[in-house]
């Protein structure tokens, strides 16, 4: 679970720090980004599912891996809606994930989950923070 988790943090970074970047940034930023999703980590975890031909990355339940990994999926698809595209294990598992009544509940509009961040959320963090 831990080594699933870790492999997801440079995509997670790369997610989330897009939102803060200066608009020159953005255009070489989104690339890379998108491609190291659906060339280097969407392969690997569809590689995942299908050898180990359970619902789940680890063992047969749900763990901290198949939420972060739901998470990132959810998050490349708000900058891509495509992303998965090429791979079908990884669209059933976020649609079984999603699925489970608590995250199905998590993902509702008006819940906790965060919405991408906006132009004016940046600049009121930068002015808050320089």
């Amino acid at each position: 679970i831990d080594m699933y988790v870790e492999g997801m943090f440079d995509l997670n970074e790369l997610l989330m720090t897009y939102g803060y970047l200066p608009a020159d940034k953005k255009e070489e930023h989104f690339a890379n980004m998108m491609d190291k999703a659906e060339n280097r980590y969407f392969p690997v975890f569809e590689k995942v599912l299908k050898d180990h031909g359970k619902d789940f990355l680890v063992g047969n339940q749900l763990s901290r891996a198949d939420v972060q990994l739901l998470e990132i999926i959810l998050m490349a698809e708000e900058y891509k809606p495509d992303t998965l595209a090429k791979f079908p294990l990884l669209q059933s598992f976020k649609a079984r994930i999603s699925n489970i009544p608590t995250i199905k509940k998590f993902l509702q509009p008006g819940s906790q989950r965060k919405p991408r961040i906006t132009e004016e959320d940046v600049a009121r963090l930068i002015k808050i923070f320089r």
